[in-house]
C-alpha cells in the first residue's frame, strides 16, 4: 500500500499568485498521490504542513496514509514555487530491517555454514506458500547442496487463514526440540492443507489435526512427548507475535515472501526467479553457483560412455 516511486509531479500544498486555494491544491496532492501510485480508496490521505527540507528550492511535505487503525508518514517534496511535488527517498545500508532479521533459535535446513541463507516468511495454511516450498524442496535444496541455507520465519495471515497462527505455534513447539522433526512437520502440513481444513472447514478440526500432526512427528523423532503436551496446550504465540511485527517492519503485505541474502521476492514465483536470486547471492560472496539445469544435462555422460 506504501511503496512509492522516486518522482511524481503536480500542484503543492501552498497558495502562490494566481494558484488555487489551499484546500484545492490539498486535493489535487490527494488526487495526484491516489492515481500515481494505485491506492486503494479504502486508504485515506491526510497532507501536513510545509517544513523546511535539506533540498535547496523544497520544502519537506508529509503525507500520511493510513488503513484500518495502520498509518504510515511518508515525505514528499514541494517546491517553494508551490508548482512541483517530488519524491526522494534515503537508505540504511546498515541498519534497514532485510539486513537485520532474527533468526535466532530458527531451525536451518541446509547447510547452517552456509554463506547464503534463503529466508522465507511462511504462513502453514497458505496455498501460494505450500507451491512455494515444493520449488524449494527437494528442487532447491538438491540443486544448492552445502551451498544454501533455509530459514523460515511465522507470517500468519489472521484474516484469511484462521489456523495459520494455531499450525505456526505448533511447529515452534517442535522446533524446541528438533530442527528436523521441525521441517518434517512444515513439510506434512504444506502437503496435506485440506486434510488440515477438513470439509466443514471447523476450526477445532484443524486444530486437533495440527496438534495430531505435531504429536505423529514428535513420536517419530522420539522428542519428549511431555513437553511437547504442555507446549501445545498453551498456544503461547509470543514468538509469532514477533515475527509478525519483524514482517509489517518490512513492508511485507502478502506470502510468501522471501529473502535471499537481503534480496526479496514477492509470491510463489517459479523456482528459475529463486534461482536466479541465489545465483547472484553466491557470486557476491566468492562462490560459483552450480551451472544452469539444461547444461548439467548436456554434459552428463551417457549411459555406457
Amino acid at each position: 500500500m506504501l511503496a512509492l516511486c522516486l518522482t511524481i509531479g503536480c500542484k503543492a500544498q501552498t497558495v502562490v499568485p494566481g494558484a488555487f486555494d489551499a484546500a484545492t491544491q490539498n486535493r489535487r496532492v490527494e488526487v495526484m498521490v491516489r492515481a500515481r501510485f494505485s491506492l486503494t480508496p479504502d486508504i485515506d490521505v491526510a497532507i501536513g504542513a510545509r517544513q523546511p527540507s535539506n533540498v535547496t528550492g523544497y520544502d519537506t511535505l508529509p503525507v500520511t496514509l493510513s488503513r484500518d487503525g495502520h498509518s504510515q508518514s511518508v515525505n514528499f517534496l514541494v517546491s517553494t514555487d508551490g508548482k512541483t511535488l517530488a519524491r526522494l527517498e534515503t537508505f540504511d545500508l546498515v541498519k534497514d530491517p532485510i539486513f537485520t532479521l532474527d533468526l535466532a533459535g530458527r531451525a536451518v535446513r541446509g547447510n547452517p555454514a552456509a554463506k547464503v541463507t534463503v529466508v522465507s516468511f511462511d504462513d502453514l495454511e497458505c496455498p501460494y506458500c505450500a507451491r512455494m516450498h515444493q520449488a524449494l524442496f527437494p528442487a532447491t535444496i538438491n540443486r544448492y547442496k552445502d551451498k544454501v541455507r533455509f530459514i523460515y520465519k511465522d507470517f500468519p495471515l489472521l484474516d484469511i487463514h484462521p489456523w495459520a497462527v494455531h499450525a505456526a505455534v505448533d511447529a515452534n513447539c517442535i522446533a524446541t526440540q528438533s530442527g528436523e522433526a521441525y521441517w518434517n512437520y512444515v513439510d506434512y502440513v504444506h502437503g496435506h492443507g485440506d486434510e488440515v481444513s477438513g470439509q466443514d472447514r471447523d476450526d477445532k478440526h484443524s486444530f486437533s489435526v495440527l496438534d495430531r500432526i505435531a504429536r505423529q512427528e514428535a513420536a517419530i523423532g522420539k522428542l519428549d512427548s511431555a513437553k511437547l503436551d504442555a507446549c501445545l496446550t498453551a498456544q503461547d504465540d509470543t514468538q509469532v507475535k514477533a515475527s509478525l511485527k519483524e514482517a509489517m517492519a518490512l513492508g511485507l503485505d502478502g506470502a510468501p515472501a522471501l529473502f535471499i541474502n537481503g534480496e526479496r521476492i514477492n509470491g510463489a514465483l517459479p523456482e528459475n526467479y529463486v534461482w536466479m536470486a541465489i545465483d547472484r547471492a553466491l557470486r557476491s560472496v566468492g562462490e560459483q553457483p552450480p551451472p544452469p539445469a539444461d547444461s548439467a544435462a548436456k554434459a552428463a555422460p551417457k549411459q555406457g560412455q
